[in-house]
């Protein structure tokens, strides 16, 4: 790919970083290389999250067109390929809502338990799990019905936990996540392709590990409740309280013929940027594939490497790029109503802040999913005038932030980078260019 000058045009140069990091995690991509055998019995096809259905129109193409393979995958609306759309393949692709679920993902994850009945030793279930899929399987645990699901997941949503503690939450509270789905399909040879959208690429947290065994227990789930202050019905707290709701372990039989692949992450996205980046004769650092933490705490600590690159050539000389990844949070407080924005966008209007200006210095942060939180953008990016220009529209930049409504702010200034689903999902994607 040949990137535009980041001298001449350095907006059209993120952009175009942001293209290949989305590329580096396409299914087509990087699919065949884990594919087995086909199974002397059947092959079931199951899965969810906002990659599955060009995950699924990835298998159906890469599998032996004379040998049969069928199943049920779930993805977010509108994240259903074009291609897939206008001609259907041979595993059945639906869609439902994210990031708080609705009755057609809990109607998919009823129905993905009933298509496991009847497995044999003989048979082959390849699961298809990428980030997006515990609001796309909400299946109540005893005690939970779908709008007490609803309500704890926007609880959860607007806490401030971290991805981890919200997906030990959800594991308990649900009849198929936490390795639950695995347990159904036994005895079963079962095939999990990973896509990783959290840090540290733990397969028990994507998409609450459905079909991998979860070390975390019902006591943590309910240090995280009490934690966050989350308020659960009576009868799940009970059967946290008991461990009724436990979640099968590692060790469990139900898990001896299982097998796992992450075939694209965080690394691995940031990795060909980076290396993108040095066939145009630019230097690309990479500080982390897994950084956590309030948006616009992790914008200070950006900003202050990025003045020091900017100002003394240190760690890294200029011109450079500076990448990271990973899951940010914002925390909206109790009783408080939020603006419009997301991870992306709150990290970008902190860090615009933070830097005051700095000359020579644009940056580039997105959810390579093409969503940032609830709105239509999948991100943002900075120039050295964001903040004079936003403050010459008679805007607020700082009380904006206060007020979490970046994506408003980004909107009046024509800062905002909407790409429309992308059909796959390694989390965020962060790029600051010094020049």
């Amino acid at each position: 790919m040949n990137l535009p000058s980041p001298a001449a045009d350095p907006v059209g140069f993120l952009r175009a970083l942001f293209d290949v990091a989305v590329a580096r995690a396409q299914p087509r991509e990087v699919m065949a290389a884990f594919l087995p055998p086909p199974p002397k019995g059947r092959t079931l096809v199951l899965g969810a999250g906002k990659a599955s259905g060009a995950m699924a129109e990835a298998l159906d193409a890469l599998w032996p067109k004379d040998t049969p393979i069928s199943g049920l995958v779930a993805t977010r609306y509108g994240y259903v390929p074009p291609g897939l759309r206008a001609k259907p393949g041979r595993i059945e692709v639906v869609e439902a809502a994210h990031p708080v679920p609705d009755a057609a993902g809990e109607q998919a994850a009823r129905r993905m338990l009933e298509l496991t009945r009847g497995l044999t030793a003989d048979d082959l279930v390849i699961c298809l799990i990428s980030g997006g899929g515990s609001a796309l399987l909400p299946m109540p645990a005893a005690g939970l019905t779908l709008a007490d699901k609803q309500r704890i997941n926007r609880e959860l949503l607007m806490s401030g936990a971290t991805i981890g503690e919200m997906n030990c939450v959800r594991k308990h509270l649900s009849a198929i996540k936490g390795g639950r789905l695995a347990a159904a399909c036994a005895p079963a040879q079962v095939l999990t392709l990973l896509i990783s959208d959290v840090p540290g690429d733990d397969p028990a947290t994507i998409a609450s590990g459905p079909t991998v065994p979860d070390p975390t227990t019902c006591l943590d789930a309910l240090a995280i409740i009490e934690r966050y202050g989350i308020g659960v019905p009576a009868a799940a707290r009970a059967g946290l309280e008991s461990g009724a709701l436990e979640t099968p372990k590692p060790g469990d039989i139900a898990f001896t013929h299982n097998r796992v692949e992450l075939i694209a992450t965080p690394q691995h996205m940031l990795r060909a940027v980076a290396d993108a980046c040095a066939q145009a004769g630019i230097a690309a650092h990479i500080l982390a594939d897994d950084m956590e933490g309030e948006s616009r705490d992790i914008a200070l600590a950006h900003a202050a490497i990025v003045r020091q690159v900017a100002r003394h050539g240190q760690p890294f000389s200029k011109p450079c790029v500076i990448l990271s990844g990973g899951e940010t949070t914002v925390t909206v407080a109790k009783g408080r109503t939020a603006g419009k924005g997301g991870r992306g966008t709150e990290f970008l209007l902190a860090l615009a802040i933070a830097l005051q200006g700095e000359p020579g210095v644009w940056a580039l942060a997105g959810d390579t999913d093409g969503i940032d939180g609830s709105e239509d953008n999948a991100g943002a990016w900075i120039t050295p005038d964001t903040v004079l220009r936003a403050a010459a529209a008679g805007l607020k930049p700082r009380a904006m932030l206060d007020g979490h409504d970046a994506y408003s702010l980004f909107a009046a200034t024509g800062g905002l980078l909407v790409t429309g689903p992308t059909y796959t999902n390694v989390n965020d994607f962060r790029a600051v260019l010094v020049v």
